[in-house]
């Protein structure tokens, strides 16, 4: 299937081609729902075994037809096999992979320090981070679009379901939950599923009401690239993305009558993301 968006271009008239990257094919997972495609873009670096075991379910086909079961508003949508009966050869508990530990090659960019819920927040390969040097951590925030292993009290117990943050940034759960990716694409589509009463079996949907489909999931390395989207993402360090960090703290802008502190809320400033001609 051809995923063709002409004319939808996020294109900065003075950009330069330094300032994105491409991100990797193997890195990327289309989950094609009814609505249209949403593109995932993991993170081996900081959840390396969830993201190899993710893939694997994909290639495998695990999640092809399965739902997005829990849906609640503001919060997360979940999905996986919520009869818990479907088979599959790479179906195993993982080990927590909440944080890792700040190496001397990190490639972290601060944005604040401090944070509400850390020492600082930045970006790490693009995506929204966080690390405590007391602890000697990093790990990745939950922001919106943020892509997460769902599992139970036990740390060591995220499988197959997955959930991806829909709402507000629940940053209560930074450090609590293995992060290892976000949306790069498709987030309306998200967004849009239906929802769950969160007062009644914790969202989770009832059998007889609609639900969000996931017809098809695929690796994008596995997809001919002509149907593909060209996607990039803007790099945490281009002097585009320093600038629009720049206006934030300064808000220097006649619309502002109070100009802020200059603190910067971490979620607010994703790494863009653009559509190229080519795609």
């Amino acid at each position: 299937m051809k995923y063709a968006l002409a004319g939808l271009f996020l294109l900065a008239a003075t950009a330069t081609a330094d300032e994105w990257r491409t991100p990797e094919a193997h890195n990327l997972v289309y989950l094609e729902l009814e609505q249209g495609p949403v593109v995932l873009e993991l993170a081996p670096f900081m959840a390396p075994q969830h993201v190899k075991q993710f893939k694997a379910l994909v290639k495998e086909g695990y999640y092809d037809g399965l739902d997005f079961y829990r849906v609640v508003e503001g919060f997360v949508a979940q999905a996986g096999d919520v009869s818990e009966t479907r088979a599959s050869e790479h179906k195993q508990n993982l080990q927590a992979e909440f944080t890792r530990p700040i190496s001397q090659d990190s490639d972290f960019s601060l944005v604040q320090a401090p944070d509400l819920f850390a020492e600082q927040t930045g970006y790490l390969k693009g995506f929204a981070a966080a690390r405590d040097h007391q602890d000697k951590q990093e790990w990745l925030v939950h922001c919106p679009g943020t892509l997460a292993m769902a599992r139970s009290t036990d740390a060591d117990s995220g499988s197959t379901d997955f959930y991806i943050v829909i709402g507000q940034a629940p940053r209560h759960l930074d450090r609590n939950m293995s992060v290892f990716g976000r949306v790069l694409w498709g987030m309306p589509l998200i967004q849009s599923l239906p929802r769950g009463n969160p007062e009644v079996d914790m969202g989770v949907i009832a059998k007889d009401q609609p639900k969000g489909k996931i017809v098809r999931a695929r690796i994008a390395s596995d997809i001919p690239a002509e149907q593909r989207l060209a996607l990039q993402v803007q790099e945490q360090d281009s002097p585009a993305m320093q600038a629009r960090l720049k206006r934030g703290r300064d808000m220097d802008n006649a619309f502002f009558h109070f100009k802020g502190n200059g603190n910067l809320d971490i979620c607010y400033y994703p790494t863009k993301v653009r559509l190229t001609p080519e795609g």
